[in-house]
């Protein structure tokens, strides 16, 4: 892991925005795993402000979601594919055709619409980078605790503590899905980079348990300890509970000479 302490959750998104604007001008054809949530919509408005000054084009990227409520119409307003638009896709020259989100309404089988989902990701080349927040209960994606290390998409339920955390964006009388659709632990491992974003102190135990803790299915993202490029981004508040900072703010100052003279990707 290579963990990256910022002072502010404007920085986290700064720090994320030139990692997905360099991997967008360095592919050809750029495939991005996107997350939903408060975290990324910082860095979403940069991208878009990059576009709009003309210093950025999403024309040739491929994006895949982390997830989506299941049986949730894609116009809903708590639909993920609608957070996507109204956050990014309709505002760059993205092609939406080749946005995808994993989709599962009540008629059809969620085992077949994971299956598929994942061979889209196949037959686009994999991802190049994932983005990924990271739960107070340490889940990825929707990955809850206990979730199969070895995971594939497919339907999940959420756990008290995710729709709680979640039931601020809902109307008291709103329906809010139990259930959701998720890439899996395995498939997020795929991505040739992993790029996760924490801010607030909410997400500090989560933090800790997921760069200090032993790998397990209680804590999801501990699982991104046996990826080889994962970046981690964190602003004080994030990390306050990690020990031994100093080493890691000393790593990333060394580790910033080999960005500088190589680029952020091979």
């Amino acid at each position: 892991m290579q963990i990256i302490i910022l002072d502010n959750p404007d920085q986290v998104a700064t720090h994320a925005e030139q990692w997905v604007t360099e991997v967008i001008k360095q592919k050809s054809t750029p495939v991005l795993g996107l997350a939903t949530g408060t975290t990324p919509i910082q860095l979403y408005k940069r991208l878009v402000q990059r576009h709009q000054t003309a210093q950025l084009s999403f024309a040739n990227v491929t994006t895949f979601n982390l997830d989506e409520y299941h049986n949730i119409a894609a116009d809903n307003a708590q639909s993920y594919r609608k957070f996507m638009k109204d956050n990014l896709f309709d505002h760059i020259d993205i092609d939406q055709n080749k946005t995808f989100l994993p989709i599962c309404q009540q008629d059809q089988n969620p085992r077949i619409q994971g299956l598929a989902y994942e061979k889209k990701i196949r037959n686009a080349g994999g991802i190049d980078l994932q983005i990924l927040g990271i739960g107070a209960n340490g889940h990825i994606g929707f990955n809850e605790p206990t979730s199969s290390l070895a995971s594939r998409t497919r339907i999940k339920t959420l756990t008290k503590q995710t729709l709680q955390d979640n039931s601020r964006l809902f109307d008291k009388d709103e329906y809010q899905p139990t259930m959701a659709m998720t890439m899996g632990i395995a498939t997020i491992l795929d991505a040739r980079y992993v790029l996760l974003m924490a801010t607030g102190t909410n997400k500090a135990a989560a933090v800790k348990q997921m760069i200090m803790g032993p790998v397990t299915a209680m804590c999801p993202a501990s699982a991104l300890q046996m990826h080889e490029n994962a970046i981690i981004l964190l602003d004080k508040e994030a990390a306050c509970e990690l020990s031994d900072q100093e080493y890691f703010i000393w790593a990333n100052q060394e580790h910033q000479k080999i960005n500088q003279a190589y680029g952020l990707f091979i």
